[in-house]
């Protein structure tokens, strides 16, 4: 099979030139600078999203998912930041989001100057993984999603606190008029997502980016909010990158899969050749560790379960060549140990960073 390296001319899809799209990241880097040393938590980062479309981000724990989304935000965390490349946000006009206004770099925006902030909120939107943590205890559910649209919108407090009422309701919360008063010790875990859910949407985004969603919530609430994000993303015709290591969830959910590890796209495709012709070694370790319930792919011949050997590598000692070579079962000596792998392109679209594809 023919390849050529991603950055060819060659190897751009027409997709990737269409005009629907939202959020280019290109060649981004966002490391974090401690005196144990430098942690390259995010290396050379690429992928699109276009609008209305869903892209899954998956990998394991420290693999670097959610810290590309933060950069997304421009909300790293210092001692972050990002030290190279373009995030670039196709700012639009319109509920549909179907007129392109300027095309913005949030990697090089301040992020606490007043563009950044205009953004962030209003065109980008966040849920986080644990509702608990990232709500004010000592704010209402109201209060705290009036303070996002009185932010961004020129409305009054009581008309900011009636969207925020109509935007709970939207979200599947019951009793609206009440819970807007309520604290969120108060309400449980899938109703504090879904009031997480509706502080993101208040503004009606273009973007929202669901950093584990469902983290610790029962599989019947987790269902619930699936479902409701993808109701809400056809309504408002948004799109998500929605960040999992649940193979299960981004199978329901995605359009697009980007699969991550130490901090590099591994692989990246629609989301029938990843589960059905995945390439990466990773990504088919990935594939054979979890159940797959009604349906067997090209990796699952067999119902037998088949952990990944060994654990994710320590981030200040990266191993060389492929990071992944000391868990890979098909890794070359003296190749995967020492060389770098280029990011390949092959047949419609697939890109894999593997030397088993030169």
């Amino acid at each position: 099979m023919a390849t050529v390296p991603v950055g060819d001319p060659q190897s751009r899809t027409m997709a990737e030139n269409n005009a629907d799209v939202l959020l280019e990241v290109k060649g981004l880097k966002t490391h974090f600078f401690l005196q144990q040393g430098i942690v390259r938590a995010v290396e050379n980062v690429d992928f699109t999203v276009h609008r209305g479309q869903t892209v899954g981000i998956v990998g394991e724990s420290g693999c670097g998912k959610s810290v590309m989304a933060r950069s997304v935000m421009s909300i790293v965390p210092p001692p972050g930041r990002i030290v190279e490349g373009e995030i670039l946000f196709h700012l639009t006009q319109g509920e549909a989001g179907s007129t392109t206004k300027e095309v913005v770099d949030m990697a090089k925006l301040d992020p606490m100057g007043d563009k950044a902030r205009s953004i962030r909120g209003f065109e980008i939107s966040m849920v986080f993984q644990e509702p608990m943590t990232s709500l004010s205890p000592v704010h209402t559910v109201g209060d705290q999603i009036m303070e996002a649209i009185l932010l961004h919108q020129e409305v009054t407090k009581a008309q900011a606190r009636q969207i925020a009422i109509d935007t709970l309701r939207q979200v599947g919360m019951p009793d609206p008029e009440r819970i807007v008063d309520r604290y969120p010790h108060q309400l449980s875990g899938g109703m504090r997502q879904r009031a997480m859910i509706a502080m993101a949407l208040s503004c009606k985004p273009s973007l929202l980016i669901a950093d584990e969603p469902t983290t610790a919530l029962d599989v019947t609430t987790q269902a619930q909010i699936l479902t409701l994000m993808q109701s809400l993303q056809e309504e408002l015709g948004m799109a998500i990158i929605f960040i999992t290591h649940d193979l299960g969830v981004i199978a329901q959910m995605a359009d697009y899969v980007v699969v991550m590890y130490l901090g590099e796209v591994v692989e990246m495709a629609d989301v029938d050749t990843i589960f059905y012709d995945p390439k990466h070694p990773y990504t088919r370790s990935l594939l054979r560790s979890i159940p797959m319930l009604g349906r067997k792919s090209a990796e699952h011949k067999t119902s037998r379960l088949t952990a990944i050997r060994g654990t994710v590598p320590d981030p200040y000692s990266i191993p060389k060549g492929c990071p992944f070579h000391p868990r890979c079962p098909k890794a070359i000596q003296g190749v995967c140990d020492t060389k770098t792998p280029p990011f390949l392109e092959l047949e419609g679209g697939h890109k894999v960073r593997c030397v088993l594809y030169e």
